[in-house]
């Protein structure tokens, strides 16, 4: 295996190194909204106050049990992007809860209706937007996500049907949620509109940038 470190590879990792920590960084302000988060953060924030464990801990160490599942079924999914998302989505937003918003800032638990407006409209546009960069980066994908793209190749081939994805990640995402909601994690209303329109935004993103030839 011939690795050379070029400055295509540099640019793409770099894009996903500041993509990952955006996502975590978002994470944190959508907590601040009690709207919700993503389904995977949602669901992890639930079992990670159940067990008395951070975010990030709880969150890094379900990656690793599925980061096995991925390894024995579909190893090329797996690349730098899979470890970056895998610690630094969790322990950005860490950082930035406890250290920042809480620690620095002093921010109240409850907000106003309208701050937590402002606050969800840009977090929501920067979090779909760095996911597209992440996902589309070339360096490999967070096992959360790559679980899905194996179980949709598996059903496909044994139904002999195409274009399941969609489906498979909306059942994906739903159980997510819903482990969210019966932990009392960050899930909500913007839980709810991500499990529906994430995946195909963070797809529209990621082919406009394309386009324009910023992931290229």
């Amino acid at each position: 295996m011939n690795f050379k470190i070029t400055k295509q590879w540099t640019k793409k990792f770099l894009l996903m190194i500041i993509s990952v920590m955006l996502m975590g960084f978002c994470v944190s302000l959508l907590v601040l909204t009690d709207m919700g988060t993503d389904p995977c953060s949602a669901m992890n924030y639930g079992v990670s106050a159940k067990i008395g464990m951070s975010f990030g801990t709880y969150q890094l160490l379900l990656n690793i049990v599925l980061l096995v599942f991925v390894f024995i079924f579909d190893r090329s999914l797996i690349g730098t992007g899979t470890i970056g998302n895998m610690v630094l989505v969790g322990y950005t937003a860490d950082f930035f809860s406890k250290n920042v918003w809480n620690g620095l800032f002093h921010i109240p638990a409850s907000l106003p209706l309208g701050t937590r407006i402002g606050i969800l409209i840009p977090a929501l546009i920067v979090f779909v937007t760095a996911a597209a960069c992440y996902m589309n980066s070339g360096c490999g994908m967070a096992p959360y996500d790559a679980v899905p793209f194996i179980i949709n190749a598996k059903l496909e081939h044994a139904l002999n049907k195409q274009n399941l994805f969609k489906f498979v990640r909306f059942i994906f995402d739903f159980c997510a949620m819903l482990i969210g909601i019966i932990t009392k994690g960050e899930a909500g209303l913007i839980t709810a509109l991500m499990v529906i329109s994430l995946g195909p935004a963070v797809a529209c993103v990621g082919e406009l940038f394309k386009k324009r030839g910023f992931l290229s």
